[in-house]
């Protein structure tokens, strides 16, 4: 996959204040992104709680909502770092230069594969509960997330979503570190962050509330989702 070497990346904050919690985050992103209102857009939430970022954003703009099932393929002895993804239909995107720097072999890529597959199928039994998910192809897509620090699931679901062509693809985050916001920002056609303070810990240093998301809210979301559009 070619890296977009143009991306337009908007951090709009150096500040380490604090969010309330989720679902302000998520409104502010909206916000900035209500030039997109009434483009036929969607917003995919990185589950479980990317679901609430994206979930203000989609009310915001009045885009359709669903999640991305993504996962990453998890290199051999360095779990953090992807040597790629793979999608909830089981296609798989290879980041060549980690697998060649590596030697990473197709048995073992074969293997981890299928390993998370089944958890994707697990996580489509527990979420979908029957319905289809959404066409990108050819659309505005917004992936959201809560915030990244490696990033490495946030980049998975961004390899995922580019396979699927989009029309545009867009990245929204609350908060990360400048390092991982700008090697995101290579595989997206924009990037919007609102705060991107110096010193970065962990995601949830900047929520006041960052209580963890379960599966049933996930769920609960998408089921009013499905009320909401039809």
């Amino acid at each position: 996959m070619a890296k977009n070497t143009t991306s337009k990346v908007r951090i709009l904050s150096r500040e380490s204040r604090m969010f309330a919690d989720r679902k302000e985050a998520g409104q502010l992103l909206g916000r900035e992104l209500r030039e997109y209102r009434g483009k036929n857009a969607v917003v995919l939430g990185i589950p479980r709680g990317g679901i609430i970022i994206a979930r203000e954003i989609a009310l915001e703009i009045d885009a359709e909502l669903d999640i991305v099932l993504a996962h990453k393929l998890r290199s051999p002895g360095y779990n953090e770092l992807a040597m790629g993804s793979i999608s909830e239909d089981g296609r798989i995107f290879l980041n060549e230069e980690v697998v060649s720097e590596l030697g990473i072999k197709q048995p073992y890529i074969d293997q981890e594969g299928k390993r998370q597959l089944a958890e994707i199928g697990r996580r489509i039994e527990m979420f979908r509960k029957g319905r289809t998910k959404v066409a990108l192809s050819g659309r505005i897509v917004i992936v959201a997330d809560d915030g990244v620090a490696t990033g490495a699931t946030t980049q998975a679901a961004l390899w995922s979503v580019r396979l699927e062509k989009p029309e545009k693809l867009i990245c929204a985050i609350p908060v990360g570190p400048e390092e991982t916001i700008l090697r995101l920002s290579k595989d997206v056609d924009e990037m919007i962050v609102l705060r991107s303070p110096p010193m970065f810990m962990a995601v949830g240093q900047f929520y006041s509330r960052f209580y963890p998301v379960e599966d049933e809210e996930v769920a609960e979301i998408l089921e009013h989702e499905q009320k909401r559009i039809s």
